[in-house]
């Protein structure tokens, strides 16, 4: 008898399955993308930037340091200035002083006084005519800044005017506005001055010496500005003029060249500072020329001529 195997109709049909039903949860994940399988690469990709951002701090700030230790290691390695010594001073000074033409005392007293040295000219008027005639010649010095000048008595004495010629060429009437016979001074004020006149500075002959350098300042015989240099040679000399009419006391002795037309101009010290106003010159002959021997009114007696107290 054949055997017959019957199959039920239920289980001989092939109907769908579902994965979800049948498949390993393994296999659900590969093949099907969720919210959370889909954030992944999301998450990836920022931590990336992240990280490459990092790489890129840390990699300015190795070579900011790598710069540091650089420079560090530069200055550490570059030898440091000496240290400048008297010696080094000294030798420079010398060196400038060989090689280098440096003005003499001279130079820089007559460089100093300059600006306030001013002709003076004693004028009258001629007899034929009326064309003014030059009676006299002599220097100044500006010793306030409004225009107030000291000259010698005998520069402007007799004059029917007076002119002053000033350092930078600008010529002005003045008027006599003090006198002191006893030391051949006059005091002149200028009607029209410079805008920038610099009057003189002046010194004291307390601490004036025999040996001192000296410089005279003045227009010798109308030239100049001229200046002579030369030395102290005496203080507190006296000088009586060859006319007997006056005896000068307290007087400086120079032996810088001095001739008609200095009289009236300063005597400088080394300083540059007026220490007397030229006045008189000793000749035993009957010639009126220097041989030597110049007389100054020291800066203490001039000084009372024009008000200031004495030094």
């Amino acid at each position: 008898m054949k055997r017959v195997t019957l199959y039920s109709s239920s289980r001989n049909s092939r109907s769908p399955v579902r994965p979800s039903e049948t498949s390993p949860p393994g296999q659900a994940e590969g093949t099907v993308k969720t919210a959370e399988t889909a954030s992944v690469p999301a998450r990836s990709l920022l931590l990336r930037k992240l990280l490459q951002r990092h790489d890129r701090i840390a990699w300015i700030a190795a070579g900011g340091l790598l710069t540091l230790i650089l420079v560090w290691g530069h200055a550490s390695m570059a030898p440091l200035p000496r240290r400048i010594t008297q010696k080094d001073i000294e030798k420079a000074v010398l060196h400038t002083l060989e090689t280098q033409t440096l003005p003499s005392p001279a130079a820089k007293a007559y460089e100093a006084v300059l600006p306030s040295v001013v002709r003076v000219r004693g004028l009258d008027t001629d007899p034929d005519g009326d064309d003014e005639i030059e009676k006299s010649v002599g220097t100044g010095v500006v010793v306030v800044d409004k225009g107030l000048i000291l000259t010698n008595l005998h520069v402007v004495a007799g004059a029917r005017l007076v002119k002053v010629v000033f350092a930078d060429g600008l010529e002005s009437e003045a008027g006599i506005v003090g006198l002191k016979p006893e030391n051949d001074l006059a005091v002149l004020q200028a009607k029209t001055i410079p805008d920038d006149l610099s009057p003189a500075n002046l010194g004291s002959t307390r601490d004036l010496a025999p040996g001192d350098h000296v410089v005279a300042v003045g227009f010798p015989f109308g030239i100049g500005p001229s200046v002579s240099a030369g030395v102290v040679s005496g203080l507190n000399r006296e000088y009586r003029s060859p006319e007997g009419k006056r005896l000068l006391t307290n007087l400086i002795q120079f032996d810088a060249a001095a001739n008609p037309g200095n009289s009236g101009g300063p005597l400088v010290n080394a300083d540059g500072e007026v220490v007397g106003i030229v006045t008189a010159i000793l000749n035993p002959t009957e010639q009126r020329v220097f041989i030597g021997i110049g007389f100054a009114v020291t800066m203490e007696s001039a000084a009372t001529a024009i008000g200031l107290p004495p030094f």
